[in-house]
C-alpha cells in the first residue's frame, strides 16, 4: 500500500531525522513509522467511548487511519511526502514534472521498507543546463537521480565505529 503524507506534523517527523540517501538536487528522509491519528478521529473516538449506555456494551471504535492487524509501532504501508519548495523550482510546471517523476520513482522501488518517506528537492536544476521549465532533458535528469537516490536507500548502510550494536 502506498499512501501520501498530508499532515504537517507528520513531515515534521520524518524531517527531523537525518537523510536517509542523497544525491545533488534530492534528500530521501524515512521514518519507520505510520502517520499520526487526525484530531478528528481522535476526537471522535473519544466521543464514542464517552457515551454511556445502561444495556449491553457497546463495541469499541477504532480510528479509520488505524489498519486492521496492524500494531502502534510497526508500520503497515509506505506513505510518500514530497517537499519541492517554490525557491528550488521557481515555475509551477517545474514542481509539478518533479512530483510526476518523484512518484514514479517511489512506485518502481520495489523492497522499500515500510514506514513514512519524504522526498526534499535541496538544490535547483541548473537554469543554463535545462532552459525549459517541462523539458524531456529535465525529465530524464530527474529521473535517472532519483532512481539512484532509491537504490542508494535500499543498500544496507555500513555499522558506524563507535555506533551500538
Amino acid at each position: 500500500m502506498i499512501g501520501r503524507i498530508q499532515r504537517p506534523v507528520d513531515f515534521e517527523r520524518v524531517l527531523a531525522r537525518p537523510s536517509r540517501a542523497r544525491s545533488a538536487h534530492f534528500a530521501l528522509h524515512h521514518l519507520p513509522s505510520n502517520p499520526a491519528p487526525s484530531a478528528w478521529a481522535a476526537a471522535r473516538l473519544r466521543t464514542a467511548q464517552a457515551e454511556l449506555s445502561t444495556g449491553e456494551p457497546q463495541a469499541a471504535h477504532s480510528a479509520v487511519e488505524q489498519l486492521p492487524g496492524g500494531e502502534p509501532g510497526a508500520p503497515s504501508g509506505c506513505w510518500l511526502g514530497m517537499v519541492v519548495p517554490k525557491r528550488h523550482a521557481r515555475r509551477a510546471v517545474t514542481r509539478t514534472l518533479l512530483k510526476r517523476q518523484i512518484r514514479a520513482a517511489f512506485a518502481a522501488a520495489a523492497g522499500l521498507p515500510p514506514g513514512l518517506w519524504v522526498v526534499r528537492l535541496r538544490s535547483p536544476f541548473d537554469r543554463q543546463q535545462f532552459p525549459s521549465a517541462a523539458s524531456d532533458a529535465l525529465r530524464q535528469a530527474a529521473h535517472a537521480e532519483l532512481a539512484q537516490l532509491f537504490g542508494r536507500a535500499l543498500t544496507p548502510r555500513p555499522a558506524r565505529p563507535g555506533a551500538p550494536a
